[in-house]
């Protein structure tokens, strides 16, 4: 399995959004652009980027700190061929080891409806339900302590 890496190159951030924008944004009509949020690039935020050996992404996320020795998870996303391989853990146990060398003592996220049994799989807790995106994906706040 490829390493993964933060982004560094302009074809790997594009693939980093690009991946961030089929798997988060198109299946629901959103524009191009909103898969890219205003801290990207603050440097305090922690990009995940698993490169499949075809130059694409296949598996994203990132991690940003959210409060006193808390950090936030985002944008997770697998590409669809990779999906069931392992993607989505290596890249969370990349962000999560991440937020430990940053001194972080705990991690929160807001996960699709679907997605919380891999979390919690991983070790997150459901703490209560969140927002709606779109308004039709409904997202549970999960935390898991570090």
């Amino acid at each position: 399995m490829p390493a993964i890496t933060p982004p560094h190159t302009p074809a790997e951030w594009a693939a980093y959004y690009r991946l961030r924008y089929e798997v988060l944004r198109q299946p629901w009509q959103q524009p191009e652009g909103s898969e890219q949020a205003d801290d990207d690039h603050a440097p305090t935020t922690t990009h995940a980027l698993l490169l499949a050996p075809e130059g694409y992404a296949a598996g994203v996320g990132r991690l940003h700190p959210s409060g006193p020795a808390q950090g936030q998870v985002r944008f997770m996303a697998v590409h669809p061929a990779w999906q069931g391989r392992g993607v989505g853990r290596q890249v969370l146990e990349y962000l999560e080891t991440a937020a430990r060398s940053q001194g972080l003592r705990e991690v929160v996220l807001h996960a699709r409806e679907q997605a919380v049994p891999f979390y919690q799989r991983l070790g997150y807790a459901v703490v209560a339900p969140s927002h709606t995106l779109f308004g039709t994906i409904p997202h549970l706040l999960m935390r898991r302590v570090l």
